[in-house]
């Protein structure tokens, strides 16, 4: 691909800046913190670029471990999305620590060429993104509401130019039964404990019959305190996942007569909370996508086959709603975790390995270069703006 001296600056800023991106995402790592308490995580985000000049907003939408940082004044705004929420016990094993130094490292980058390309440069710190839907609540809040495009970037086990992932829903089911001692009287009990027997037999005999997609899967949570006592109070959390809102919506009508089950077989009373924001699947903007694949390309990536991206779904990820509102991408950059995958603790391991450093200066590269190239070419720069005219309208 052609360069320009603004992609070639873009580049340089990066490289000149990775010992600081590294270092950034070797902090966060290793002091890991769960949703919505990511509070030095938080900061060290926002430090690189306070210092370069960047307007910082503190707790932005109401989140307590929210900001954006603003730099420019240029028509086209973008937002660069950092995560930095770790998971309980194993740490990283998402790698959002580089997904934030990577996307600190594309905004210090898209800073130095913001006022010749008409930039309006903005890095989202978005917490709770395994758990809370820290985006789908910034997007409520309005965060987002002037930004004409959206990025930001994943590591994971291969590269992928327009990831996928599944729509989400996650809940709580509460079962109240009646406790007794569980040798003297338990015919005077009713047993919580067996409705959570009976829902997850349910469950589990439902699975052969889901559809392409669809998936549910859940842990006990609260299962009682002694064995001598009939359990009057139980707990479940499920997550349920599928392709779209309309597989998603019937996968939870069947998992919902599940827990029924429970609760008709055991005589306990039931209730189903929804303990997080529905998370809509990814939807990558095909432009921005074929344009973030050759980057990868020409940084010596493999990133795989276009035909095979969809059939590679990621899990879940509150990114999807944004990408579902406005342009946006989220590709995933390979990390070398020998074999192992997120969500296990080799993954979190791997996330501060010299191939992790690798992707945070990469993933920054690609995602600056690819708003460059959104800025320097009339007819996708006109288009971003025009469909964020007509959203601004409505």
């Amino acid at each position: 691909m052609s360069s320009t001296p603004a992609l070639d600056r873009v580049d340089d800023t990066v490289r000149r800046r990775s010992t600081d991106l590294v270092a950034l995402s070797h902090a966060i790592h290793a002091e890991p913190e769960l949703a919505f308490d990511e509070h030095r995580s938080c900061a060290k985000a926002q430090t690189l670029v306070a210092e370069r000049g960047f307007e910082v907003t503190r707790a932005a939408g109401g989140l307590d471990t929210a900001f954006r940082a603003d730099y420019g004044s240029g028509p086209l705004t973008v937002g660069i999305c950092a995560e930095y929420d770790a998971l309980p016990e194993i740490g990283h094993a998402c790698g959002h620590n580089i997904i934030a130094a990577s996307a600190v490292g594309a905004a210090l980058a898209l800073a130095d060429v913001a006022d010749e390309l008409g930039l309006r440069v903005s890095l989202l710190g978005t917490p709770a993104e395994e758990f809370g839907g820290g985006k789908v609540l910034m997007l409520d809040a309005g965060v987002f509401d002037d930004l004409a495009v959206s990025v930001m970037v994943h590591p994971g086990p291969v590269d992928i130019a327009a990831a996928r992932s599944l729509t989400l829903s996650a809940i709580r089911v509460t079962y109240h039964g009646k406790e007794s001692h569980a040798s003297a009287a338990p015919f005077l009990g009713i047993n919580a404990a067996d409705a959570i027997t009976v829902a997850q037999v349910a469950v589990g005999l439902l699975r052969q019959q889901l559809a392409p997609g669809q998936q549910l899967h859940g842990i006990v949570t609260r299962g009682g305190q002694v064995a001598n006592v009939i359990p009057a109070h139980t707990e479940l959390q499920y997550t349920m996942r599928a392709t779209d809102a309309s597989s998603l919506a019937d996968l939870e009508a069947k998992a919902s007569n599940c827990f029924l089950a429970g609760a008709v077989a055991t005589g306990c009373d039931y209730d189903i909370a929804q303990t997080e924001p529905v998370y809509d699947a990814l939807n990558p903007d095909s432009w921005l996508a074929e344009t973030v694949r050759a980057e990868m390309s020409q940084l010596g990536r493999s990133p795989i086959p276009k035909e095979y991206e969809a059939a590679v779904p990621l899990g879940s990820t509150d990114m999807g709603n944004v990408t579902q509102r406005l342009p946006g991408i989220h590709p995933m950059v390979g990390v070398d975790a020998g074999g192992a995958s997120l969500h296990q603790p080799d993954f979190t391991a791997a996330a501060i390995t010299p191939s992790a450093d690798n992707a945070v200066i990469d993933g920054a590269i690609m995602l600056a270069r690819t708003i460059v190239r959104l800025a320097e070419t009339p007819d996708q720069r006109d288009r971003v703006l025009a469909a964020h005219a007509r959203r601004a309208s409505s």
